[in-house]
């Protein structure tokens, strides 16, 4: 399970465009290229993706809201507004200790998972909203809960190019949720810390090569050159090997089409959970023929973890700053030497 859920997280990975925020117009607030809100009288105007929202403002702030995706709980957790949800889904694949205490608690339920949502629940329980991914498959899911009266906002933050406008995300919650100014806050804090990182990575002499992600199957699933990996890597003073080929998703290639491209790189990051290299080996023992696996740095994304769940996944969703944090103390090891890596994890 865990491997699907590397492998559908890197197919989404995504490269940015060059502005985090921006006015689209001057009374239209843009997160992204594809969130935007704006008040309108006695509304508020919300745009994600290719779904609108109209929301009376004598319905916000939400106070009960649930979450059917645990990548969306990072954003909650970074308001300390963990006590405005009522419910969300797959639990087990939540990190915050918070949510788990307020679930035992009985003030946060469960409300079943992807295979099947408890729908009756979800009713009974009210919400004023659900946030969710949209996915096509659960529009029936969808049709019941709207025809029950319940607010669903899609927003796919998996979807955005840039690491900062993921993470601007957190303005839109602050915004439904009342909390405009911590939000503003917290985002203004990860942009500068962002950019401050950046610059002091620009300053290392050396710039690494580098591979990501790992075969499954017979397929190696290599990040695109316009991924938000991409981006990472680039922000972080390295070079993508990869970075030629200007895909937003991640793209399969053989096995021998990496072997050349990564002759000569000096690091490999966001491989799978593993303990080890020789666990590595196993799986794939093609891997002994490359230089990188026997010479290198390799690092999985699993620094934060606990039973099935990943912090990477949830606070690193909005927590740019830090993801782009660990990819530098990994390439420059010499800039932040008293820091200890935070979601990313070097196996041996």
């Amino acid at each position: 399970m865990k491997k699907l859920f590397f492998i559908i997280l890197s197919f989404f990975f995504v490269f940015s465009c060059n502005k985090e925020t921006y006015q689209l117009k001057t009374d239209e607030i843009s997160i992204s290229k594809n969130v935007h809100f704006k008040e309108n009288g006695d509304f508020l105007t919300l745009t994600s993706g290719k779904f609108s929202y109209k929301i009376p403002h004598s319905k916000l702030p939400f106070k009960k809201i649930m979450l059917l995706n645990s990548s969306l709980v990072g954003y909650i957790a970074e308001l300390g507004a963990e006590e405005k949800i009522i419910g969300v889904s797959s639990p087990e694949y939540i990190f915050s200790d918070k949510i788990h205490q307020l679930i035992k608690e009985n003030k946060i339920q469960n409300i079943g998972n992807e295979q099947k949502y408890d729908i009756e629940k979800i009713i009974a329980y009210k919400p004023d909203a659900i946030f969710t991914n949209y996915v096509a498959s659960f529009e029936n899911t969808y049709d019941v809960l709207k025809k029950n009266g319940i607010e669903i906002i899609f927003l796919d933050e998996y979807l955005e190019e840039n690491p900062l406008e993921k993470a601007a995300y957190i303005k839109v919650f602050g915004k439904l949720l009342g909390m405009d100014k911590p939000a503003a806050l917290i985002y203004s804090e990860i942009e500068s810390n962002y950019h401050k990182f950046k610059d002091l990575a620009l300053k290392s002499p050396v710039k690494p090569k580098v591979l990501t992600n790992e075969m499954y199957g017979s397929q190696w699933f290599v990040a695109g050159g316009r991924t938000q990996i991409a981006h990472f890597i680039q922000d972080a003073h390295a070079e993508y090997i990869f970075g030629d080929n200007k895909e937003t998703i991640s793209t399969p290639k053989s096995f021998e089409e990496v072997f050349v491209k990564a002759k000569n790189a000096d690091f490999w990051v966001n491989v799978g959970n593993h303990k080890d290299k020789k666990e590595l080996l196993a799986i794939n023992p093609n891997y002994a023929k490359m230089n990188v696996y026997n010479s290198g740095g390799i690092y999985t994304i699993a620094g934060k973890e606990k039973e099935q769940a990943n912090d990477y996944f949830e606070s690193g969703v909005v927590r740019a700053d830090l993801v782009l944090k660990d990819y530098i103390k990994i390439f420059h090891p010499e800039i932040f030497t008293k820091d200890s890596l935070v979601y990313m994890k070097r196996i041996k």
